[in-house]
């Protein structure tokens, strides 16, 4: 089990959004929640990554988490090497474990030739690119992807699917939140969220 979250329930004021929601992800698996707008998959999403506390009940993580929001959160005036640098630190990797990591997600997402450029002059498509990147840069055994799909061409999207499938073999489990989910014949498991609960 690399992630358990069970008897979650988060209100607003009166608008109870989720209610006694059970949710397990075992390592190496792929797991997807879909739902309608205001179905409660952001509410979840933020309670699983500590962003929100729940109301009452528990979340449980076993090992390194990795999260790739759907809204790029990157700094404008900083550039894609400093990046990976400044969150190396802040997931305590060592100067060359950072480097290896950093190297092989340039070479494999081919974005390696703007390194040197602020995020600020980078397409939509190339900063989510080192968005997806710096998730994965410290190999997370727990990947959340909230709508990964946002941005991508066809050949990052291909390259998506293929890093998917050697993350799963050593056995980190990604869970994608997402309106809606393509190639589904790849996922063990898809959930709905309706009524504040995982169908």
């Amino acid at each position: 089990m690399v992630l358990r979250a069970e008897h979650i329930y988060k209100s607003f004021g009166k608008n109870q959004v989720l209610r006694d929601l059970f949710l397990e992800v075992d390592p190496g698996s792929l797991c997807g929640i879909v739902g309608e707008n205001g179905s409660g998959k952001s509410t979840l999403l933020k309670i699983l990554v500590g962003e929100w506390k729940p109301g009452s009940g528990t979340v449980q993580i076993s090992g390194r988490l990795g999260y790739c929001p759907q809204r790029v959160t990157l700094y404008p005036q900083l550039s894609v090497n400093e990046h990976f640098s400044y969150f190396g630190a802040a997931y305590g990797m060592t100067g060359p474990e950072q480097r290896n990591s950093q190297a092989h997600l340039l070479e494999y997402f081919n974005f390696g030739k703007y390194l040197g450029e602020k995020v600020a002059h980078l397409s939509g498509g190339t900063a989510q690119k080192l968005n997806l990147s710096l998730a994965l840069l410290h190999k997370p055994k727990l990947l959340i992807l909230d709508e990964p799909y946002s941005g991508f061409d066809w050949d990052t999207y291909q390259r998506f699917w293929g890093y998917v499938s050697k993350l799963r073999e050593e056995g980190c489990a990604i869970l994608v939140v997402s309106h809606f989910i393509t190639e589904k014949e790849l996922f063990d498991r898809i959930y709905e969220m309706k009524n504040g609960q995982l169908q």
